[in-house]
């Protein structure tokens, strides 16, 4: 574990002197949150419709306990943005990691790193959790704000507790760090693979397609994500991590990427 916390305090003196990770750290939850807010404002102004023609059947069941028609279908309505929450563990991480290889790169401190008796699975934790956990402390602050600012608009904790349902929580508090971290384990593994680490970076944003596709499914009604859904999501994507990580040691191979940056 000492290995581990010198690899992320060095990671981090490194990448949080560039402004640009940081603006994203900072920004991009507070993007999603205000988002979030805005929506819940506008629809509490517009007042809740009143049938529940157009909401899928599988919400309809996750309804039952709601006092009202109205708290349902804010709630239905406010489940549709969910999903964007877990693009911050997304997106953040994959800016960290790349920042963190372009580093080495031009200031050659990856060969001296490579030279100490720090084993490759060491490295590469302590570069994933120095990427994945500013990560997901933005994301909790992140919901944290709009539960405050939910029972603000709202004025009191009845709307906030029938929005939040077990499936919102286990999303943010487990799927996002499943998330965040099978992230950075792909952005290691392209990075070891390229040349180029703005290549890197490019073709590790791909990793959020599969996210853009739920946002969209939901979105168009076509699926509800459900809590069932959202742990048989986090279990899928707890698996792929381990299988990612295992690659990921693997795909590092020491002389081969000094070889290539060279």
């Amino acid at each position: 574990m000492n290995k581990i916390r010198t690899i992320i305090r060095k990671e981090w003196e490194e990448v949080f002197k560039n402004k640009l990770v940081i603006s994203v750290v900072i920004m991009l939850p507070l993007l999603f949150t205000a988002m979030m807010i805005g929506f819940l404002y506008m629809f509490e102004s517009m007042g809740a419709a009143e049938t529940l023609g157009e909401i899928p059947i599988e919400f309809l069941e996750m309804c039952e306990g709601n006092s009202s028609t109205g708290d349902c279908i804010l709630s239905y309505t406010m489940n549709q943005f969910m999903i964007m929450y877990l693009f911050v563990p997304l997106i953040i991480p994959i800016n960290i990691a790349a920042y963190s290889v372009v580093g080495e790169k031009r200031n050659h401190s990856l060969e001296p790193l490579l030279a100490t008796p720090i084993s490759t699975w060491e490295l590469l934790i302590g570069k994933t959790l120095a990427a994945v956990i500013p990560a997901v402390i933005a994301t909790y602050l992140g919901f944290f704000v709009f539960c405050i600012g939910a029972v603000i608009i709202s004025g009191g904790f009845s709307l906030i507790l029938t929005i939040l349902d077990i499936g919102w929580l286990v999303a943010i508090l487990i799927m996002g760090p499943l998330m965040s971290i099978l992230s950075v384990c792909f952005c290691l593994m392209v990075s070891s693979r390229v040349n180029d680490p703005r290549v890197a970076e490019q073709i590790s944003s791909l990793i959020i397609l599969p996210l853009l596709a739920l946002m969209f499914a939901q979105i168009a009604g076509s699926l509800v994500v459900t809590t069932s859904l959202v742990w048989l999501l986090s279990l899928i994507i707890g698996i792929l991590d381990v299988i990612a990580m295992y690659f990921c040691v693997q795909l590092f191979a020491r002389e081969t990427i000094l070889t290539r940056w060279k």
